[in-house]
């Protein structure tokens, strides 16, 4: 800790500080991101494990509050596991203008729901799809040399620049939530900014309907050498509509407040019925 930050600590111990920050950054809640994931809410568990301190220190002396930003921020929850501290730099920050009453509590999951698809799409794209395949490559080409560093090459080349990013993130996202935040609600520009982010995320969503459905209908039709199967009829129409529809129809059980752990096991028993009686492969 810098001597201004104990300075800072000494005139109010309830400040959160970078060492808090950082602290948050790397802990049990931030990179268990996935140890705790569950189909109902994914990611909730860990985001909240990984913002408790720092909520308890906004709500020290005011218990019911905590306890009502604890249940705020259980909250459905997923995004790019090196991306999830800049979301809760930026969530907290949102959090100290709800504790003085500066904004709305409900515009604080609005705000991570904004930024979960762009960044997912903008992270997958980096840490997944590059980086980690590189990474993979330099491992793989030093173990088929015979040198055992490569696995600790593969470890420390996809590892490093995530939790640098970690570590970054949390900061630039509080300090963003701090500044940024407060000048764009009275310039006008955070709606700009909220309505890109959300034209971002329904074309990310788009594309998961396509990349992410794994069902096809390969039910005959015609005979011969014209015979094509219901899926590449539907292909032919629209690439990936079996996906879209299929995403319709749980958006709309969702919306009446069906459990989605009944949606899970519907799909489950759906996917077993039709597979049987080759309806859907």
């Amino acid at each position: 800790m810098t001597s201004k930050e104990t300075t800072a600590v000494a005139a109010d111990p309830n400040k959160i500080t970078k060492s808090d920050l950082i602290k948050a950054s790397v802990n049990t809640g931030a990179l268990g991101m996935e140890f705790s994931w569950t189909y109902y809410k994914q990611m909730n568990i860990a985001f909240c494990l990984m913002v408790a301190k720092l909520l308890k220190k906004i709500y020290h002396d005011r218990p019911e509050d905590y306890a009502e930003a604890l249940h705020r921020h259980s909250a459905f929850f997923n995004i790019t596991v090196q991306f999830a501290p800049f979301v809760g730099g930026i969530a907290v920050a949102m959090e100290e203008k709800v504790a003085r009453g500066e904004m709305d509590p409900e515009s604080v999951n609005d705000v991570k729901a904004a930024l979960m698809g762009p960044l997912s799409g903008i992270g997958d794209s980096i840490f997944l799809s590059t980086l980690r395949v590189i990474a993979a490559a330099v491992g793989i080409s030093l173990c088929q040399a015979g040198n055992a560093f490569g696995p600790i090459a593969f470890l420390l080349i996809y590892n490093i620049p995530g939790f640098w990013l970690r570590i970054w993130g949390i900061q630039k996202g509080y300090e963003l939530g701090v500044g940024f935040l407060e000048q764009a609600q009275r310039s006008g520009l955070m709606q700009k900014v909220m309505t890109a982010v959300g034209i971002v995320g329904v074309m990310v969503v788009g594309a998961m309907c396509k990349g992410m459905f794994w069902a096809s209908m390969p039910i005959p039709i015609g005979t011969g050498e014209s015979a094509q199967t219901l899926q590449d009829i539907l292909d032919g129409v629209m690439p990936g509509m079996l996906g879209l529809i299929s995403f319709w129809i749980y958006y709309y059980f969702l919306s009446k407040k069906v459990n989605p752990m009944v949606l899970i096991l519907f799909t489950m028993i759906i996917g077993i019925i039709g597979a049987f009686f080759g309806v859907l492969a």
